[in-house]
């Protein structure tokens, strides 16, 4: 019923949490069946993943119009396909030209990774944006989110890129910035401190890949990036003018 391309670290735990409930195939591009099958769900060749009712592309934004342009010819024509990934305006305008007409197509953004939704997906939140799906069948899937759980949050592709390259974006800018910098535990620290240390561990439990997508498929990242050195820079000159002064 579902197929998984990918079995990365998102495609692994996606496939864990919906092989409770459903039949899960999942496609990787090298051997990875055996700890496939732990999760619940199956190992199966790329047609026979692309032939389920719903497909889930668990793939580096990078690589995302290749492997839809290799899966497209596979599909169901009545088929649904759901992207994972963390910018949207670029992967819906990628599967609104590439897909048959016949295809659906829901975009989505889960807020969540194998880190935070390890043990439980409850108060997690997922990010749906519509572009071409039933009513009725829209409905059931963000009936089955709020089920697990989730926290479902209704936007379309712009408003979901435009507020996600600050809350991710810059976060991880930051993040990776701190780890660069050699930011470490101290003897000598504050709860502030340590909050700035929790941001950096989160980061680099994501690939640089990941990071480097984000920023690059996501139209309004450089912007809040570049507005945050610039103030940053302001701030450090006028500390600089203080000590003159002083």
């Amino acid at each position: 019923m579902i197929g998984i391309i990918g079995f990365g670290r998102f495609g692994k735990l996606t496939a864990r949490y919906l092989a409770e409930e459903f039949d899960v195939t999942v496609y990787h591009r090298t051997d990875k069946s055996a700890e496939i099958n732990r999760t619940g769900a199956r190992a199966a060749s790329l047609e026979t993943v692309c032939r389920q009712d719903i497909v889930i592309p668990c793939v580096p934004i990078s690589v995302f119009r290749e492997v839809l342009q290799d899966i497209t010819p596979l599909l169901r024509p009545d088929g649904l396909i759901v992207d994972v990934c963390s910018v949207k305006e670029y992967p819906v305008r990628i599967m609104t030209d590439l897909l048959p007409q016949t295809v659906s197509i829901l975009a989505t953004h889960p807020m969540f990774g194998p880190d935070s939704a390890s043990d439980s997906l409850e108060g997690r939140k997922i990010c749906l944006c519509k572009v071409r799906i039933a009513k009725k069948s829209y409905l059931n899937i963000k009936a089955y989110l709020e089920s697990k759980g989730l926290v479902v949050i209704e936007a379309t592709a712009q408003e979901h890129d435009e507020q996600i390259a600050t809350s991710l974006s810059l976060t991880h800018f930051i993040g990776r910035t701190l780890s660069e910098y050699g930011a470490k535990q101290l003897d000598i620290d504050t709860e502030g401190y340590k909050r700035l240390l929790h941001i950096l561990e989160v980061v680099e439990r994501d690939t640089w890949q990941l990071f480097v997508d984000m920023h690059h498929y996501n139209p309004y990242a450089k912007k809040k990036r570049v507005a945050f050195m610039d103030v940053m820079l302001d701030i450090n000159s006028r500390l600089e003018i203080g000590d003159l002064v002083d």
